[in-house]
């Protein structure tokens, strides 16, 4: 049991999500949304440890930890108060929208000194912890080639996601899981190719994305993302080869996961956020590493440096879907 008061900002999914993590974990939390929505706190089942705040301002003073869960472009304005406010933060991807506001807000928590934790929780889904203790280990060497694939039905349960300018589109909200994960396998990343195509037609809204990243060690990662058509299952997958031998998953194959739906429609379950019941839920894990780091100085696996340099890759692709263009990052951003 955490002996930590959190103060979670937000009341979608993800929010939710997040707030299921906290009660696992035995945390105070209290809990505020600004945009008309709110958690139902009875169905929390929480009893006294989950109050509303009636303000941020109230949810800063009552909270050692702030647990940003909204949309994007409300994550820079959010952080910087919560620093202002002497709290350790966790934020959900990404960070920010664009590379200088990540970095903005990296450099205030730590001039503030105070801890802050991009949600990048793919690093602790089972399947990818255990590809990273492979490659770690030397399974196949010095990787060369990496190739990840994601796919689920096209976010609709908040209209933010439409807009690119607030959520980045498929590159910045979907495909930035990957982009991390990648870079956390096979170094800082040079060279960034992507292409986007995307289609609204008869209600329905669909989108792909394509990136090729460059390594500053030679390595060469393939990503394939796909925002779907209502009842697209969600799936993933992962190739990691090397001089030594090939590592590979597909949740397809395996029947490890049950999928949270906000609701079925014709076509099936509109699958949202993929949870494990052989193991502990990825996201109660990965905040309980945040709040142990929080606590205690140890490192946690994702860092803020990982968060801004993740925004760095997105903004690149993005770019690249933009112009047509490959885009290079100097050795300087990349190790930034």
């Amino acid at each position: 049991m955490l002996d930590l008061d959190v103060g979670l900002i937000g009341a979608g999914v993800m929010a939710q999500t997040h707030l299921e993590g906290w009660i696992t974990l035995g945390a105070r939390v209290v809990v505020f949304s600004d945009d008309g929505r709110h958690i139902d706190l009875a169905a929390a089942n929480a009893a006294h440890r989950v109050t509303p705040a009636a303000s941020l301002g109230d949810l800063l003073n009552r909270s050692a930890l702030v647990d940003i869960c909204t949309p994007t472009a409300t994550h820079k304005d959010l952080i910087l108060a919560a620093v202002a406010a002497g709290s350790d933060i966790i934020c959900e991807k990404p960070l920010a929208m664009h590379p200088a506001d990540a970095q903005e807000v990296a450099d205030a928590a730590e001039a503030a000194g105070v801890h802050l934790f991009p949600a990048h929780v793919v690093r602790y889904f089972p399947e990818y912890e255990a590809l990273h203790r492979a490659v770690a280990a030397g399974a196949v060497g010095t990787p060369a080639v990496l190739q990840f694939t994601r796919a689920t039905a096209y976010p609709t349960w908040a209209p933010w996601f439409h807009d690119s300018e607030q959520s980045g589109g498929i590159l910045t909200d979907q495909m930035i899981h990957d982009f991390d994960y990648a870079r956390s396998l096979a170094g800082e990343v040079v060279r960034v190719h992507a292409q986007v195509r995307e289609s609204h037609r008869n209600g329905i809204r669909v989108a792909a994305g394509t990136a090729v990243l460059t390594h500053a060690g030679g390595a060469i990662s393939y990503f394939h993302g796909l925002w779907g058509q209502p009842g697209t299952p969600f799936r993933t997958t992962f190739r990691v080869a090397g001089p030594d031998g090939l590592l590979h998953h597909d949740t397809k194959d395996t029947a490890a996961f049950r999928v949270l739906a906000e609701h079925t429609t014709a076509d099936g379950p509109d699958e949202r956020i993929p949870a494990s019941w052989l193991t502990e839920n990825p996201y109660t894990a990965e905040l309980r590493d945040f709040a142990v780091a929080a606590t205690t100085g140890r490192t946690p696996r994702v860092t803020a440096a990982d968060g801004v340099a993740a925004v760095r890759i997105a903004a690149a692709a993005r770019e690249s879907a933009r112009t047509g263009r490959a885009v290079a990052l100097s050795t300087e951003e990349a190790a930034r």
